[in-house]
């Protein structure tokens, strides 16, 4: 049987929990670096949120798709106002989306969203979006909620989204407490 001596007991255990406490910390950490990671590179679809306007717009079309899904917790109805635009790339346009509250009492809910393919996410870039904010409904009551984009024409550069002839832009909204 191995002994240890006081010092070496106290020094593994000062090393476990070191490192319990540092996987915890990395845990609870990496929502948010995942999330600035997503947002500088594009990957798993996350788009950019715009800082300037676009000059060169060009001549090439794109076709973006909307797509509204609501988790069944939530009481209301949501949908898009078409199912697609042509749009140039680098044109800046703007697309509504519609909610209702179907309950009769104030439900908060909050929208998520996602490119497809994701890897057209890094050059969609929003200009104003509904996306990440709570949204309060009141009972029966219906809105509007707009979100203008652009897509960057470095897409037509990059070999991997250069050939790409449509996008999908979709929301999910869920129920907040």
């Amino acid at each position: 049987m191995l002994s240890f001596g006081k010092r070496s007991e106290s020094s593994i255990v000062f090393f476990l929990t070191s490192l319990v406490i540092l996987m915890l910390c990395l845990a609870y950490a990496s929502v948010p670096l995942y999330n600035i990671f997503c947002k500088a590179t594009g990957y798993g679809g996350t788009t950019k949120k715009a800082t300037g306007a676009i000059t060169n717009i060009t001549s090439q079309k794109i076709r973006v798709y909307f797509n509204a899904d609501i988790m069944p917790e939530l009481p209301w109805k949501f949908n898009s106002e078409t199912n697609y635009i042509d749009i140039n790339i680098g044109e800046q346009s703007l697309a509504f989306y519609y909610a209702e509250n179907l309950s009769n009492q104030p439900l908060l809910g909050m929208a998520v969203y996602n490119v497809i393919p994701f890897k057209a996410g890094k050059y969609f870039n929003k200009v104003a979006c509904f996306c990440f904010e709570e949204q309060m409904l009141l009972p029966k009551q219906k809105v509007a909620m707009p979100v203008a984009f652009y897509i960057d024409p470095s897409i037509m550069l990059d070999d991997s989204t250069k050939d790409l002839s449509e996008i999908t832009l979709s929301y999910t909204f869920f129920k907040l407490k």
